[in-house]
């Protein structure tokens, strides 16, 4: 049996600070606490990658009429529209994409009954036409 390798943390334990100005080829305070890890821009698209690894599987299975019909289709779906003082809740998106059937955080933490501007309607509406 192969003995594992362990990550050793290659975050500094004590800062670098020197007074001199902050150039890319030296490493001050601010580049070492504002570290960026590398999962979180992959987190950050990892629902974009699903939907390009997704397109790619359909398209060699199908051919290129699949891929391009869902693409139509959820441009579409994007398109609709409602009053500008209504919060969409991008219900045929999230059909088409197969993410109705999932429970996430912004299920329950986006609601629009928790944000905390509500505008009044009329108002909206008046200023969005030119009426004011």
């Amino acid at each position: 049996m192969e003995t594992s390798i362990k990550v050793q943390p290659t975050a500094n334990t004590v800062l670098d600070a020197s007074p001199s100005a902050a150039v890319p080829g030296k490493s001050n305070c601010l580049m070492q606490v504002a570290h960026i890890h590398r999962l979180q821009d992959s987190e950050a698209n990892y629902e974009t990658h699903q939907y390009n690894l997704h397109m790619q599987m359909l398209r060699n299975r199908e051919g290129l009429n699949a891929p391009l019909k869902m693409g139509m289709e959820l441009h579409a779906a994007r398109q609709v529209g409602r009053l500008p003082f209504l919060q969409s809740s991008h219900m045929m998106e999230d059909v088409l994409l197969g993410r109705d059937e999932m429970i996430g955080f912004q299920d329950f933490l986006g609601v629009p009954e928790n944000f905390e501007f509500i505008r009044q309607p009329h108002v909206v509406m008046e200023k969005s036409l030119g009426i004011f």
